[in-house]
């Protein structure tokens, strides 16, 4: 069988709503069903599916899901909300870029797009409504600014791309911070611009505000202080070399439960067994599409599917610049019909060697990666946190997209960006 018709059959599947993982699997299985030669065998197959799961970095995803669920208990996101808020709120689009700031933090502990738009929309998104925001701009700037769950580190992709590339994921942390601040800069710009252009109701934002300030700057630290440790800490581990990135998620798990239960008392020993539960719940099936994409890699790489793309690619279009244009708007078109984590496992295999033969170093390469799926996150027909958005607001999915249109662009000039100035990603 060739690998249009693997492919074929694949998106097939999808198209009749078989899951991913399911869908994954059939389409590894085929090449070595349908010619006895070929060397992925259904023994094979299963063995890759294994193999592909005995992987200590990988321990990093569930720890990493299992601690975004308990700050979201513990309602972390609230307390780095009024923080923010206490700082900016009386400036032009001050409460706005409060939130998008608190996706950046949240997202530092969650490691999630869509974690860190429903632990962050759902308390915020009723406040910028109350304070006179229009409702559907307010869902727009969360869902976007969710996206920052994955490219700030600690962020499972750069996990699973470390997996597939075979990178450091120490480095490609490093390398996230400052693409991921930048974005936050510019989502930051245009929330000014948007809140200057359609107005804002300063009397009741500084009502807000001033309620927040009566209450203390100490006050409001010593509640928050904790919740703002917690990238400092999970990172401080990683680069201190204190502990591996997996190592660091397993501390932020007994962190979490100690601000939590300890602390901040907003979650109780015996809420653990629900945690834990959501927390298998939500990676159960994370877990089959990674195993089945393992095996699907693997599969393609020994029907060379990698070398074709890339040398149909090589021969079709000349220049690093064109090149990555190309590379760009593929992976962007891909972000809109794939989940995140099959798309990182099937296409970095296959991408990976021509960015090498451009001479673009595979770490930034990687951040490039996640942020054109991120920006999947907020295009139909997929859009994840479109619909986690929609599922906080009752505004249609669509009017959303609409509205989140302008920061798309933003997000894309940051892309540009950050594929053409490779200092930006490795600065650090």
């Amino acid at each position: 069988m060739s690998a249009v018709g693997v492919f074929l059959i694949f998106i097939i599947l999808l198209f009749i709503s078989l899951p991913i993982a399911s869908s994954l699997g059939i389409a590894s299985i085929l090449p070595g069903a349908f010619d006895a030669d070929f060397p992925a065998s259904v023994s094979y197959v299963i063995r890759s599916m294994l193999g592909g799961v005995d992987s200590f970095p990988l321990l990093a995803i569930p720890m990493f899901v299992l601690s975004g669920i308990i700050m979201a208990r513990g309602g972390v996101s609230r307390k780095l909300f009024d923080i923010f808020t206490y700082f900016i709120g009386k400036r032009r689009a001050g409460v706005p870029c409060a939130v998008i700031i608190t996706c950046l933090f949240y997202g530092a502990i969650s490691g999630s797009a869509p974690a860190t738009v429903a632990a962050v929309g759902s308390m915020t998104i009723p406040i910028l409504i109350n304070l006179g925001y229009d409702k559907t701009f307010s869902t727009a700037i969360v869902a976007v600014a969710g996206g920052l769950g994955v490219i700030i580190p600690p962020s499972i992709p750069y996990i699973l791309y470390s997996m597939a590339s075979g990178e450091s994921v120490g480095a490609l942390f490093k390398a996230g911070i400052v693409p991921g601040i930048l974005i936050a800069v510019l989502l930051m710009l245009y929330a000014s611009y948007y809140c200057r252009r359609y107005g804002e109701d300063r009397e009741k934002i500084e009502e807000v505000v001033d309620i927040l300030r009566k209450r203390g700057f100490l006050h409001l630290m010593k509640e928050g202080i904790w919740a703002l440790l917690t990238p400092v800490i999970i990172l401080g581990c990683i680069y201190g070399g204190i502990a591996s990135p997996t190592e660091a998620a397993v501390i932020s798990v007994f962190y979490a439960l100690f601000v939590s239960i300890v602390i901040y008392k907003t979650l109780k020993i015996k809420d653990v067994i629900a945690i834990c539960s959501e927390a298998v719940h939500t990676y159960g099936p994370l877990m089959f599409i990674l195993i089945a994409s393992t095996a699907f890699s693997r599969v393609l790489t020994l029907m060379q599917v990698p070398q074709a793309i890339s040398g149909w690619i090589l021969d079709n279009f000349t220049g690093a610049v064109v090149i990555l244009i190309v590379i760009n708007l593929f992976l962007l078109i891909v972000g809109m019909v794939m989940d995140t984590s099959p798309a990182i496992l099937i296409t970095t295999p296959i991408l990976l060697p021509i960015i090498v033969q451009i001479g673009m170093s595979p770490v930034q390469f990687g951040i490039v990666m996640v942020i054109n799926l991120a920006i999947g996150f907020v295009t139909p027909p997929i859009g994840v946190n479109l619909f986690v958005a929609s599922s906080l607001s009752d505004i249609p999915v669509m009017s959303i997209a609409k509205k989140a249109f302008p920061l798309i662009i933003i997000f894309l000039i940051a892309l540009m960006l950050i594929t053409f100035i490779p200092a930006i990603s490795l600065a650090l």
